[in-house]
């Protein structure tokens, strides 16, 4: 028998949020992380699950939200460059509002907190790279401030890391983050093909 998740052990609710009662948050798709040194494990499936989930979420006419990371001039996260700029595959159109952050969660030190409630929708959808880093804080941070996240699963990606024990590959990683995420913060779904 499966160990019960603390959402579950709380009586949190374990309904998937659907695209036309959600807020789409898209974090970091950045091409910082399709090549060079922070080029992410799988990367290129999970762009292609995201730009399917955006143009879906267009149809339903969700509100879309992007997410992008600065690291300052000159960084891996440059923003003013190609290599910190959004990947062309599930860029903004018109309409659709890009947040510029600074930290993993991205409800710190911006105001996606206000743009999320100016939508109007207490479930938020969240998606991007890395799982383990921006993907993780910002769900945790939705939850924290009284939204209820779905994270779908393969439209997310990271890369592998050392620790002081031991080499973790990617995958572990991946999955060993949807697992926090799911044990407390929100609902993981495997595909947008799950979402309600």
């Amino acid at each position: 028998m499966p160990t019960p998740t603390l959402r579950e052990l709380t009586g949190l609710d374990q309904t998937p949020a659907s695209l036309a009662d959600a807020t789409l948050i898209l974090v970091d798709y950045q091409n910082t992380y399709t090549r060079g040194v922070l080029e992410l494990t799988g990367w290129q499936p999970a762009l292609d699950a995201a730009a399917a989930l955006l143009a879906d979420a267009r149809k339903a006419g969700a509100k879309v939200l992007h997410v992008i990371h600065d690291g300052g001039e000159g960084s891996a996260y440059d923003i003013r460059t190609e290599i910190g700029r959004i990947h062309s595959s599930v860029a903004p159109v018109d309409g659709e509002d890009v947040v510029v952050k600074a930290a993993p969660d991205a409800f710190v030190g911006t105001d996606l907190g206000e743009r999320v409630d100016a939508a109007g929708n207490k479930d938020v959808i969240v998606v991007g790279f890395m799982t383990h880093m921006c993907v993780t804080f910002t769900a945790q941070g939705a939850f924290l401030r009284g939204n209820r996240p779905t994270v779908v699963a393969d439209a997310c990606a990271t890369r592998p890391l050392r620790t002081a024990v031991a080499e973790q590959p990617a995958d572990q990683i991946h999955h060993g983050a949807l697992a926090t995420i799911a044990d407390l913060y929100g609902v993981v779904v495997p595909s947008a093909a799950a979402l309600g």
